[in-house]
């Protein structure tokens, strides 16, 4: 069953930061980092149970070629994605972002 997205709308910022990060670094990496996200998503609408709990029922998803993980959750129909998250960060942050995500992809 391939699921719905649903981000937090903090995500969006989440992204464009490390888009823009990456862009500045080298040309074409942001997309790059944005492909390897896209797969990503992808990979947990298909199967969102392969992946481990990290805390309660968050769930989280490593980042091919980056330092980058997406945390989320998930019922019969939809993913929620809570944190796309630098793993260098204090991982205290994830904590303080709540969990009602209200946009779709």
């Amino acid at each position: 069953m391939h699921r719905s997205l649903v981000f937090l709308p903090e995500i969006e910022s989440d992204i464009d930061a490390a888009y823009w990060w990456y862009e500045e670094k080298d040309i074409g990496l942001g997309d790059e980092f944005l492909r390897c996200l896209d797969d990503a998503f992808s990979r947990i609408c298909s199967h969102p149970e392969l992946f481990p709990v990290k805390f309660d029922d968050v769930r989280r998803i490593l980042i091919r070629r980056f330092p980058y993980a997406v945390y989320f959750h998930h019922d019969e129909t939809t993913v929620f994605i809570t944190y796309v998250f630098h793993t260098a960060q204090n991982p205290d942050k994830l904590l303080n972002r709540s969990d009602e995500p209200d946009s779709e992809k």
